[in-house]
């Protein structure tokens, strides 16, 4: 399935952690930025959420970290098609595609929280989401 036929909408946006520790910040350090994702799916509601996790740090403390997560409603017929036996298969271009946005909403909230102080220079940098987003996503619905 091609994301172009899937119908789906933005339903939530949620700032899951913000956090600034400016005890382990310096201007002559380097910086290294992790990036953790998480997929969940809700079967009542057919939603899909993407939880992007981003720490930058120096000397392996971190001093700002981020967690976002969208939630996306998934239209009845596109829900129907992601199923398979006991799973649901949410094809990789498309979980790709929310991944992207979630990083990018990711991007808007970490400038906003960070306006007017030092820690607004640290921008997410574009992100290779094929690289992070391989394969299919796969949910069993078995307990």
């Amino acid at each position: 399935m091609k994301e172009e036929s899937v119908g789906f909408v933005l339903a939530a946006i949620k700032t899951e952690q913000f956090a600034l520790f400016e005890e382990n910040f310096s201007q002559k350090k380097t910086t290294d930025i992790t990036t953790s994702l998480e997929f969940k799916i809700n079967l009542e509601e057919k939603l899909i959420g993407v939880f992007a996790a981003f720490s930058f740090e120096q000397a392996k403390k971190v001093f700002i970290k981020i967690q976002v997560s969208c939630h996306f409603n998934i239209d009845t017929d596109s829900w129907s098609s992601f199923l398979q036996d006991e799973i649901i298969v949410v094809p990789q271009s498309f979980i790709a595609h929310l991944t992207m946005l979630t990083i990018g909403t990711s991007r808007g909230i970490l400038h906003t929280k960070t306006e007017g102080t030092e820690f607004n220079k640290f921008i997410l940098p574009t992100i290779n989401v094929k690289s992070l987003v391989d394969k299919d996503a796969e949910f069993k619905l078995s307990t």
